[in-house]
């Protein structure tokens, strides 16, 4: 699960130097690899890095016809790379001569995250998008009473949660399955990455005569960097009744609801 987030400091772009090797694979082959990539954080966006153009493989470049605008950056021209007989159209682009302000941005090429196969900062594969400096991910250990409830029958109930607070979402209570009532739990085939927690697994919620579709998840393997949710159940606030010390959760607002 992941959000878009707005520039550090209400800017609307940002850009500053990465001090981490970053590289970008396609078809089997790296295209990009930069120890000195920039990261442009853009509100309602998500971070994306831009390689100088000397540390992009210049003979899988191919130029495009298509061109696109940005208020904040000026115009873009876009490449399609050819990697054997692999061809991804309109995989990168670049600002070639960005809006004055933007002169930063000159001479790199960006990437379509999605149309890479693989990207890695330093030696560790990274999922769905950059992971961003300003993004936190706190895991807490708490003695809160906490319980579950979908239409009135309690599907969960812990007062030994572990509290995760993320940038930009609301907080999430990850239960230890033994205080869950997995046999009210459906296995579902739905998967999601997170660039800061790795890979989650899904259960739809059959209880109280109802039916929440994907409403539970849990990290069984997370990155090495947030191991305190390994194997622990957390609910989708938006979809579930949730009292925390006897107080019913209002229902937040988001993607997820």
């Amino acid at each position: 699960m992941t959000e878009t987030l707005a520039a550090p400091r209400g800017e609307q772009v940002r850009v500053e130097p990465c001090p981490k090797r970053v590289r970008v694979v396609v078809g089997g082959a790296v295209v990009a690899d930069s120890a000195h990539p920039l990261l442009l954080l853009e509100a309602g966006h998500l971070p994306v890095y831009y390689f100088p153009r000397g540390d992009v493989r210049a003979d899988v470049l191919e130029p495009s016809s298509t061109t696109s605008y940005c208020p904040h950056k000026g115009e873009a021209s876009y490449y399609s790379l050819r990697v054997g007989e692999v061809v991804v159209e309109d995989a990168a682009w670049s600002y070639e001569s960005p809006l004055p302000g933007r002169e930063d941005i000159a001479s790199h090429l960006a990437f379509y995250w999605t149309k890479a196969d693989a990207w890695f900062e330093e030696d560790d594969e990274v999922y769905v998008h950059p992971r961003d400096p300003y993004h936190r991910v706190d895991v807490l250990n708490s003695s809160r009473h906490v319980r579950v409830a979908v239409g009135g029958e309690t599907v969960a109930d812990s007062r030994r949660p572990r509290l995760v607070f993320e940038t930009g979402l609301p907080t999430r209570y990850y239960l230890p399955r033994a205080d869950v009532r997995t046999e009210l739990l459906v296995p579902s085939p739905t998967t999601s990455q997170c660039p800061y927690k790795g890979v989650a697994s899904y259960w739809s919620i059959q209880a109280g005569g109802q039916r929440v579709e994907d409403g539970v998840w849990s990290y069984r393997f997370p990155i090495p960097e947030c191991p305190k949710i390994e194997g622990l159940l957390a609910f989708f606030n938006e979809r579930v009744d949730i009292w925390v010390d006897g107080e019913l959760q209002a229902r937040p607002q988001t993607p997820w609801s």
